[in-house]
Protein backbone atom coordinates (compact mmCIF):
# COMPACT_ATOMS: atom_id res chain seq x y z
CA UNK A 1 0.00 0.00 0.00
CA UNK A 2 3.10 2.46 0.86
CA UNK A 3 4.94 1.37 -2.53
CA UNK A 4 1.76 3.16 -4.22
CA UNK A 5 1.77 6.42 -2.25
CA UNK A 6 4.73 7.84 -4.13
CA UNK A 7 3.47 7.00 -7.48
CA UNK A 8 0.35 8.68 -7.40
CA UNK A 9 1.94 11.62 -5.75
CA UNK A 10 4.42 11.45 -8.66
CA UNK A 11 1.28 11.05 -11.04
CA UNK A 12 -0.71 14.53 -9.75
CA UNK A 13 3.12 16.80 -9.81
CA UNK A 14 3.55 15.13 -13.02
CA UNK A 15 -0.14 16.27 -14.02
CA UNK A 16 0.24 19.41 -12.45
CA UNK A 17 3.36 20.51 -14.13
CA UNK A 18 1.66 19.38 -17.47
CA UNK A 19 -1.19 21.67 -16.86
CA UNK A 20 1.34 24.54 -16.19
CA UNK A 21 3.69 24.05 -18.58
CA UNK A 22 0.54 23.90 -21.14
CA UNK A 23 -0.90 26.95 -19.95
CA UNK A 24 2.75 28.39 -21.02
CA UNK A 25 3.22 26.98 -24.01
CA UNK A 26 0.06 28.09 -25.29
CA UNK A 27 0.54 31.59 -24.43
CA UNK A 28 3.78 31.36 -25.85
CA UNK A 29 3.50 29.57 -28.93
CA UNK A 30 4.60 32.80 -30.58
CA UNK A 31 7.11 33.84 -28.51
CA UNK A 32 9.60 33.88 -31.49
CA UNK A 33 7.55 36.73 -33.10
CA UNK A 34 7.90 40.27 -32.00
CA UNK A 35 5.11 42.03 -33.83
CA UNK A 36 1.54 40.84 -33.42
CA UNK A 37 -1.20 41.88 -35.76
CA UNK A 38 -5.34 41.28 -34.55
CA UNK A 39 -8.24 42.78 -35.97
CA UNK A 40 -10.92 44.92 -33.19
CA UNK A 41 -14.05 43.54 -34.96
CA UNK A 42 -14.15 40.22 -37.25
CA UNK A 43 -16.86 41.25 -39.03
CA UNK A 44 -18.36 43.92 -41.00
CA UNK A 45 -22.21 44.38 -42.43
CA UNK A 46 -22.68 47.11 -44.77
CA UNK A 47 -25.49 47.86 -47.37
CA UNK A 48 -24.40 48.77 -51.18
CA UNK A 49 -23.19 51.85 -51.70
CA UNK A 50 -21.61 52.47 -47.87
CA UNK A 51 -18.15 53.00 -47.20
CA UNK A 52 -16.37 50.81 -45.17
CA UNK A 53 -13.33 51.24 -43.01
CA UNK A 54 -11.48 47.77 -42.14
CA UNK A 55 -9.21 48.15 -39.21
CA UNK A 56 -6.28 46.00 -37.96
CA UNK A 57 -4.22 47.00 -34.85
CA UNK A 58 -0.18 45.78 -34.53
CA UNK A 59 1.53 45.20 -31.58
CA UNK A 60 5.27 45.05 -30.97
CA UNK A 61 8.30 46.31 -32.84
CA UNK A 62 10.54 44.92 -35.85
CA UNK A 63 12.91 42.26 -34.45
CA UNK A 64 15.83 44.20 -35.72
CA UNK A 65 16.08 48.58 -35.10
CA UNK A 66 17.48 48.26 -38.71
CA UNK A 67 14.47 46.47 -40.40
CA UNK A 68 11.72 48.02 -42.34
CA UNK A 69 8.11 46.76 -42.15
CA UNK A 70 5.63 47.06 -44.75
CA UNK A 71 1.84 46.85 -43.82
CA UNK A 72 -0.12 45.02 -46.40
CA UNK A 73 -3.53 44.08 -47.46
CA UNK A 74 -4.76 40.92 -49.17
CA UNK A 75 -8.31 40.07 -50.27
CA UNK A 76 -10.20 36.73 -51.03
CA UNK A 77 -13.63 36.36 -52.62
CA UNK A 78 -14.42 33.11 -50.48
CA UNK A 79 -14.79 34.21 -46.74
CA UNK A 80 -14.18 31.07 -45.72
CA UNK A 81 -10.93 30.78 -47.03
CA UNK A 82 -7.49 32.07 -46.74
CA UNK A 83 -5.72 34.71 -48.69
CA UNK A 84 -2.92 33.59 -50.83
CA UNK A 85 -1.06 34.82 -54.04
CA UNK A 86 -1.20 38.82 -54.54
CA UNK A 87 -4.50 39.61 -54.76
CA UNK A 88 -5.05 42.84 -52.93
CA UNK A 89 -8.72 44.77 -52.46
CA UNK A 90 -10.70 45.85 -55.69
CA UNK A 91 -7.97 43.88 -57.89
CA UNK A 92 -4.86 45.71 -56.68
CA UNK A 93 -1.63 43.54 -56.33
CA UNK A 94 1.04 43.11 -53.62
CA UNK A 95 4.22 44.60 -54.39
CA UNK A 96 3.03 47.56 -57.13
CA UNK A 97 4.53 50.72 -56.23
CA UNK A 98 1.51 53.52 -55.61
CA UNK A 99 2.86 57.22 -55.51
CA UNK A 100 0.12 57.77 -52.73
CA UNK A 101 -3.71 57.11 -52.50
CA UNK A 102 -4.07 58.79 -56.02
CA UNK A 103 -2.71 56.01 -58.18
CA UNK A 104 -5.03 53.54 -56.31
CA UNK A 105 -8.40 52.57 -57.84
CA UNK A 106 -10.87 54.82 -57.50
CA UNK A 107 -12.88 54.59 -53.83
CA UNK A 108 -9.83 52.51 -52.53
CA UNK A 109 -7.88 54.23 -49.65
CA UNK A 110 -5.20 52.95 -47.60
CA UNK A 111 -3.89 54.18 -43.73
CA UNK A 112 -2.17 53.89 -41.01
CA UNK A 113 -1.41 55.39 -37.69
CA UNK A 114 1.08 54.85 -34.66
CA UNK A 115 -0.67 51.64 -33.67
CA UNK A 116 -3.83 51.06 -36.57
CA UNK A 117 -3.64 50.11 -40.23
CA UNK A 118 -6.35 50.11 -42.45
CA UNK A 119 -8.36 49.98 -45.80
CA UNK A 120 -11.35 52.08 -46.76
CA UNK A 121 -13.60 50.80 -49.90
CA UNK A 122 -15.92 53.61 -50.50
CA UNK A 123 -19.02 52.92 -52.32
CA UNK A 124 -19.25 48.77 -51.70
CA UNK A 125 -20.72 46.17 -53.66
CA UNK A 126 -21.48 42.91 -53.80
CA UNK A 127 -17.90 42.22 -55.26
CA UNK A 128 -16.16 43.72 -52.45
CA UNK A 129 -17.93 40.82 -50.31
CA UNK A 130 -15.15 38.54 -48.59
CA UNK A 131 -12.51 38.08 -46.80
CA UNK A 132 -9.53 40.84 -46.27
CA UNK A 133 -6.13 39.64 -44.67
CA UNK A 134 -3.83 42.50 -42.83
CA UNK A 135 -0.37 41.78 -42.60
CA UNK A 136 2.69 43.36 -41.41
CA UNK A 137 5.93 42.41 -43.11
CA UNK A 138 9.28 42.74 -41.33
CA UNK A 139 12.12 42.80 -43.81
CA UNK A 140 15.17 42.33 -42.58
CA UNK A 141 18.61 43.93 -44.43
CA UNK A 142 22.07 41.64 -43.90
CA UNK A 143 24.56 43.11 -46.09
CA UNK A 144 22.84 44.21 -48.80
CA UNK A 145 20.49 41.25 -49.01
CA UNK A 146 16.58 41.45 -47.80
CA UNK A 147 14.79 38.35 -46.37
CA UNK A 148 11.69 38.28 -44.81
CA UNK A 149 12.07 37.43 -41.41
CA UNK A 150 8.49 37.61 -39.88
CA UNK A 151 4.68 37.98 -41.42
CA UNK A 152 1.99 38.37 -38.16
CA UNK A 153 -1.47 38.50 -40.43
CA UNK A 154 -4.98 38.66 -39.14
CA UNK A 155 -8.08 38.67 -41.11
CA UNK A 156 -11.89 40.89 -41.25
CA UNK A 157 -15.00 39.81 -43.23
CA UNK A 158 -16.86 41.81 -45.04
CA UNK A 159 -20.69 41.27 -46.12
CA UNK A 160 -22.31 43.55 -48.45
CA UNK A 161 -26.18 43.30 -48.20
CA UNK A 162 -29.06 45.58 -49.99
CA UNK A 163 -28.80 48.84 -50.18
CA UNK A 164 -31.16 50.94 -47.19
CA UNK A 165 -33.10 53.92 -47.98
CA UNK A 166 -32.40 54.51 -44.41
CA UNK A 167 -28.83 54.65 -42.57
CA UNK A 168 -25.90 53.46 -44.75
CA UNK A 169 -23.69 52.72 -41.78
CA UNK A 170 -21.66 49.63 -41.38
CA UNK A 171 -22.21 47.31 -38.04
CA UNK A 172 -19.52 45.33 -36.68
CA UNK A 173 -19.89 42.59 -34.39
CA UNK A 174 -17.28 39.38 -33.10
CA UNK A 175 -19.78 36.47 -32.55
CA UNK A 176 -17.27 34.66 -31.09
CA UNK A 177 -13.90 35.57 -28.72
CA UNK A 178 -10.47 35.37 -30.38
CA UNK A 179 -9.39 31.52 -31.09
CA UNK A 180 -6.47 32.34 -28.84
CA UNK A 181 -7.67 33.32 -25.70
CA UNK A 182 -10.21 30.41 -24.76
CA UNK A 183 -7.21 28.02 -24.29
CA UNK A 184 -5.08 30.07 -22.97
CA UNK A 185 -7.96 31.49 -20.05
CA UNK A 186 -8.79 27.55 -19.69
CA UNK A 187 -5.17 26.10 -19.45
CA UNK A 188 -4.22 29.13 -16.78
CA UNK A 189 -7.54 28.55 -14.85
CA UNK A 190 -7.01 24.70 -14.77
CA UNK A 191 -3.06 25.89 -13.47
CA UNK A 192 -4.12 28.06 -10.76
CA UNK A 193 -7.14 25.28 -10.33
CA UNK A 194 -4.28 22.57 -9.57
CA UNK A 195 -1.74 24.65 -7.60
CA UNK A 196 -4.83 25.88 -4.88
CA UNK A 197 -5.45 21.97 -4.84
CA UNK A 198 -2.08 20.64 -4.13
CA UNK A 199 -1.82 21.49 -0.57
CA UNK A 200 -5.12 19.38 -0.31
CA UNK A 201 -4.04 16.29 -1.86
CA UNK A 202 -0.44 16.65 0.11
CA UNK A 203 -2.11 16.41 3.62
CA UNK A 204 -4.22 13.47 2.19
CA UNK A 205 -1.00 11.74 1.35
CA UNK A 206 0.48 12.61 4.17
CA UNK A 207 -2.50 10.94 6.31
CA UNK A 208 -2.34 7.74 3.82
CA UNK A 209 1.11 7.09 4.78
CA UNK A 210 0.54 7.77 8.66
CA UNK A 211 -2.30 5.16 8.18
CA UNK A 212 -0.02 2.94 6.40
CA UNK A 213 2.51 3.29 9.05
CA UNK A 214 0.33 2.55 11.84
CA UNK A 215 -1.06 -0.34 10.29
CA UNK A 216 2.19 -1.73 9.62
CA UNK A 217 3.36 -0.80 13.34
CA UNK A 218 0.24 -2.66 14.67
CA UNK A 219 0.90 -5.99 12.28
CA UNK A 220 4.50 -5.92 13.35
CA UNK A 221 3.34 -5.82 17.28
CA UNK A 222 0.86 -8.82 16.55
CA UNK A 223 3.80 -10.77 14.95
CA UNK A 224 6.17 -9.97 17.95
CA UNK A 225 3.27 -11.05 20.26
CA UNK A 226 2.67 -14.31 18.33
CA UNK A 227 6.56 -14.95 18.08
CA UNK A 228 7.05 -14.79 22.01
CA UNK A 229 3.77 -17.34 22.59
CA UNK A 230 4.74 -19.67 20.48
CA UNK A 231 8.66 -20.14 22.25
CA UNK A 232 6.89 -20.91 25.76
CA UNK A 233 4.88 -23.42 23.87
CA UNK A 234 7.41 -26.37 23.55
CA UNK A 235 5.99 -27.47 19.82
CA UNK A 236 7.28 -24.57 18.22
CA UNK A 237 10.70 -24.97 20.12
CA UNK A 238 13.04 -27.10 17.73
CA UNK A 239 14.51 -30.63 17.99
CA UNK A 240 13.09 -34.43 17.35
CA UNK A 241 10.67 -35.37 19.82
CA UNK A 242 11.64 -37.61 22.57
CA UNK A 243 10.75 -41.46 23.14
CA UNK A 244 8.95 -41.77 26.51
CA UNK A 245 8.51 -45.15 28.09
CA UNK A 246 6.71 -46.46 30.82
CA UNK A 247 5.66 -50.12 32.58
CA UNK A 248 2.32 -52.10 32.09
CA UNK A 249 1.84 -50.84 35.83
CA UNK A 250 2.22 -47.62 35.34
CA UNK A 251 0.03 -47.63 32.26
CA UNK A 252 -2.53 -49.02 34.71
CA UNK A 253 -2.60 -46.70 37.45
CA UNK A 254 -5.28 -44.90 38.11
CA UNK A 255 -4.68 -41.14 36.99
CA UNK A 256 -7.13 -38.55 38.80
CA UNK A 257 -8.90 -36.08 36.56
CA UNK A 258 -9.82 -32.70 36.98
CA UNK A 259 -13.23 -33.49 38.67
CA UNK A 260 -11.27 -35.83 41.29
CA UNK A 261 -12.43 -38.96 39.54
CA UNK A 262 -10.45 -41.63 38.45
CA UNK A 263 -10.17 -41.90 34.36
CA UNK A 264 -10.80 -45.97 35.01
CA UNK A 265 -14.41 -47.09 36.83
CA UNK A 266 -13.66 -48.06 41.02
CA UNK A 267 -13.49 -51.50 41.37
CA UNK A 268 -15.79 -54.07 41.32
CA UNK A 269 -17.55 -52.59 37.96
CA UNK A 270 -17.37 -54.57 34.97
CA UNK A 271 -15.19 -51.81 33.01
CA UNK A 272 -12.28 -52.84 35.93
CA UNK A 273 -9.74 -55.08 35.69
CA UNK A 274 -9.66 -57.94 38.66
CA UNK A 275 -7.89 -57.10 41.86
CA UNK A 276 -6.54 -60.30 42.18
CA UNK A 277 -5.75 -63.21 39.87
CA UNK A 278 -3.59 -63.45 36.85
CA UNK A 279 -3.16 -60.11 34.58
CA UNK A 280 -3.54 -60.29 30.84
CA UNK A 281 -0.56 -57.75 30.06
CA UNK A 282 2.92 -58.95 31.74
CA UNK A 283 3.68 -56.79 34.77
CA UNK A 284 7.49 -55.49 33.85
CA UNK A 285 7.33 -55.66 30.41
CA UNK A 286 7.97 -52.22 28.91
CA UNK A 287 6.01 -50.64 26.15
CA UNK A 288 7.61 -47.91 24.11
CA UNK A 289 5.18 -44.70 23.06
CA UNK A 290 6.75 -43.73 20.04
CA UNK A 291 5.22 -40.87 17.89
CA UNK A 292 3.71 -43.63 15.69
CA UNK A 293 2.10 -45.28 18.23
CA UNK A 294 0.42 -42.46 19.29
CA UNK A 295 -0.45 -41.42 16.12
CA UNK A 296 -2.76 -44.80 15.57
Amino acid sequence: MERGLPCRTSLWLWFFSALCYTAGATGMSHSHSTIGVSAPHLYYACPEGATAKLVCTQRGAALHTTDVLRRSWLFTPHSDQHCVGKMGPRHTTIGARFHGNHSLPPGLDFGAAEHNFWVVLKNVTHADQGRYCCMVLDFQKDHGHVSLAQRPHSHVVLQVGPRRNGSQECTMWDPTPPGGSVPVALAVAACILALLSLPLILVLVYKQRQNAQSSRRAQELVRMDSEAHGHENPVFLGGSPQIKTRTVSQIMTRQPSETGRHLLSDPGTPLSPPVHGDVFFPIEDTILESPEFLQV
